[in-house]
């Protein structure tokens, strides 16, 4: 069955847009002319030799010696033929597209690496792109910190300690007549910095937590982890000394996963239950994690 009209004229113009996009591997350098034959000199002549007939025939076709419109377009493709020839590694390229044209995609890749990538500097291309994404990434934050705060903002809990805190600041002496949007904006300020803290998710951005300022920062940070971590294993390894209650805490915590807000919202009496347990001992977890479901189970 043939197929349709109008899918026969869609797989007629993806062929024709093929044959435009995959064109030989040697056309990208000097169209549809060999660049050697351009300069009238073989594929393993040397520099000087193309170098030497480059300097004959641009005297000979230049547009200030030669008025011939034709002769200017040869000048162009000479100059062009000579610009590919003259470097080592573009000739180079060219010499394999011509013994490998079916390699058609990797021959065009090649071609515009040498051709724009020797004139980036990679530096400055790292730099860029550092600065590029970290301009991203505070953007995106600032917006996702900006609605979380919004939501809030809206929320009944947030305009229930909006009221009170207005009560805090009259004195308990509020008008009725008063609405949320009427409230005093130095309140709704002082009181959104007293939110900033409590929206999880979405924190207040800071340069400091932008890719580029950690990558600057990368071998600080490295230094530093090996010094703490030099310390750790000086303090309880080799001199076996007790946990501070910080490390211990730290133990704890990472025993459990809990993450670090969460630790710091616990009671203190719980942790330090939890530090006591010596939780980073693998038979002490066992042994709490077993507690915690037969006390699911009694709940039951």
């Amino acid at each position: 069955m043939a197929p349709p009209a109008k899918e026969r004229w869609c797989l007629a113009l993806i062929i024709v847009l093929l044959s435009l996009f995959v064109q030989s591997s040697t056309a990208i350098y000097c169209g549809e002319d060999d660049c050697y034959a351009l300069l009238g000199v073989a594929q393993d002549a040397n520099a000087s030799d193309i170098k030497r007939s480059y300097y004959k025939l641009s005297l000979e076709h230049h547009p200030d010696k030669n008025p011939d419109p034709e002769s200017k377009k040869l000048f162009v493709k000479i100059a062009t033929a000579y610009e590919i020839l003259k470097d080592n590694e573009t000739r180079s390229q060219y010499d394999y597209a011509i013994e490998h044209p079916s390699e058609v995609f990797y021959n065009t890749a090649q071609y515009y690496r040498a051709k724009y990538g020797h004139k980036s500097d990679p530096r400055a291309v790292l730099v860029g792109l550092l600065v590029v994404l970290s301009a991203f990434q505070y953007l995106n934050n600032v917006a996702r910190y900006n609605e979380a705060l919004a939501t809030v903002k809206r929320t009944p809990a947030y305009k229930n300690r909006l009221k009170a805190l207005e009560l805090e600041r009259t004195g308990g002496v509020s008008s009725k007549k008063k609405g949320p949007k009427q409230i005093d904006q130095k309140l709704q300020e002082e009181l959104s910095n007293e939110l900033d803290l409590q929206i999880k998710g979405a924190e207040k951005p800071s340069v400091w937590d932008l890719l580029g300022v950690r990558f600057v920062l990368l071998p600080y940070t490295i230094i530093k982890l090996l010094v703490w971590y030099s310390s750790w294993v000086w303090r309880y390894k080799v001199k076996k000394a007790p946990y501070s209650w910080e490390d211990a805490s730290y133990l704890t915590r990472r025993s459990l996963g809990v993450p670090l807000d969460a630790w710091t919202n616990l009671d203190e009496y719980k942790k330090e239950d939890l530090v006591q347990r010596r939780l980073w001992e693998k038979q002490n977890l066992e042994n709490y994690y077993a507690e915690m479901r037969k006390e699911s189970k009694r709940r039951r």
